[in-house]
């Protein structure tokens, strides 16, 4: 793993700095929004009726003050990280599986990969928290899926039920982590951004994060995950509700509640979302734990979540609960629940299709159609 740490950006974020940096954001660009509208509305086709596509395309008027907004250029961003509070039985899968499919990503032989490909989106891959070392890894930290990004902070969280799953300085480190490889893509011109996350583990502590910002019962919001039986989930719901009753984190304290029940990967995704929302970048987010991610940077600033395209909705129970907390109105709903950015790369060819839409059809006048009396 030779590639070096993303290129500098923003560092060593407070939750007061992030505040005030995300307090110029505002609401989503109304004048911007009204203008796509008209446009849409000029097409040869009645007022509204190629339904949610015209909604996206407004959306990306309003996120990035463009009605021309272009999304061509994509990248998906895969954060990775294990999990200590895998040790309680919360996953079917034992915990050396991050590494090997963070391996199977650079290699590109995963889901992700063939998803990315055939949307035209560039993936990388950061191991922000594996807790071993990536086997079979080409020196040069690169394969067929694309690099990895070395950018580790430590090698897998604590377990939460006796202990935080890090430390606030490294909650934050991670965030931090996010915030430069956004800083890198914007320069490269990058358009479009999906999220996506592996880590054995992972939808215990997104479980944890969904309870203490939606005030959801522990119950309504765990869910199977990998593929855990009834016995399994009871597990994971008690290990939940120890480490919650243990920390009892506070959903005023967004940076708090992530070092305490989060992960490494969630808080690198939390940066993400975070630099990308002040870059104007429109956001789409996978599956649950990506929400998990968004719950945090909403919990920072709420002027974040309008701003975020929830690509999907999962087969996990608590995903949807995320969704109606943050507002977000899911573009697909195919019962995934890989996570990986697979439901972010599908939806990504659904915003390319409303930008098609937008840019290639004629007007009612350039057409010499008539219009609606």
């Amino acid at each position: 793993m030779t590639r070096p740490t993303p290129r500098s950006g923003a560092a060593g974020t407070t939750v007061d700095e992030l505040r005030t940096a995300l307090a110029s954001v505002g609401p989503l660009d109304a004048a911007a929004m009204a203008a796509a509208q008209r446009h849409l509305d000029r097409l040869t086709k009645p007022p509204g009726s190629l339904g949610r596509l015209e909604a996206l395309a407004v959306t990306l008027a309003g996120i990035t003050s463009r009605v021309d907004a272009p999304v061509d250029r994509r990248a998906i961003v895969l954060a990775a990280g294990d999990h200590g509070v895998a040790r309680n039985g919360v996953s079917a899968y034992p915990a050396e599986v991050t590494a090997q499919m963070v391996a199977n990503f650079v290699a590109g032989g995963a889901a992700v990969n063939t998803l990315a490909r055939a949307v035209g989106a560039r993936l990388l891959v950061v191991d922000v928290g594996v807790a071993g070392p990536i086997p079979g890894l080409d020196p040069a930290g690169t394969g067929k899926g694309g690099p990895l990004i070395q950018a580790r902070v430590r090698a897998g969280t604590g377990d939460m039920t006796v202990e935080p799953a890090m430390t606030r300085a490294e909650a934050v480190a991670a965030v931090d982590v996010g915030r430069r490889i956004v800083t890198g893509l914007r320069t490269d011109g990058i358009d479009l951004l999906a999220v996506g996350e592996m880590g054995i583990g992972n939808t215990t502590a997104a479980s944890a994060l969904a309870a203490v910002f939606t005030g959801a019962g522990v119950e309504a919001v765990t869910g199977r995950g990998t593929g855990l039986d009834d016995e399994g989930r009871r597990r994971k719901i008690d290990a939940i509700e120890r480490a919650l009753a243990l920390h009892a984190p506070s959903p005023a304290d967004p940076i708090g509640a992530l070092s305490a029940v989060g992960g490494l990967e969630i808080a690198a995704l939390v940066g993400v979302i975070v630099e990308a929302v002040l870059a104007r970048i429109p956001v789409v987010l996978d599956g649950f734990i990506t929400g998990a991610a968004a719950l945090v940077a909403t919990a920072i600033e709420p002027s974040i979540a309008p701003r975020l395209i929830a690509g999907h909705r999962s087969a996990e129970p608590g995903h949807a609960i995320v969704l109606e907390h943050l507002g977000l109105r899911p573009i697909l709903e195919l019962d995934l629940r890989l996570g990986e950015g697979s439901g972010a790369a599908l939806a990504m060819a659904i915003i390319a299709a409303a930008v098609a839409v937008r840019d290639g059809m004629a007007t009612f006048d350039d057409a010499g159609v008539a219009g609606p009396a």
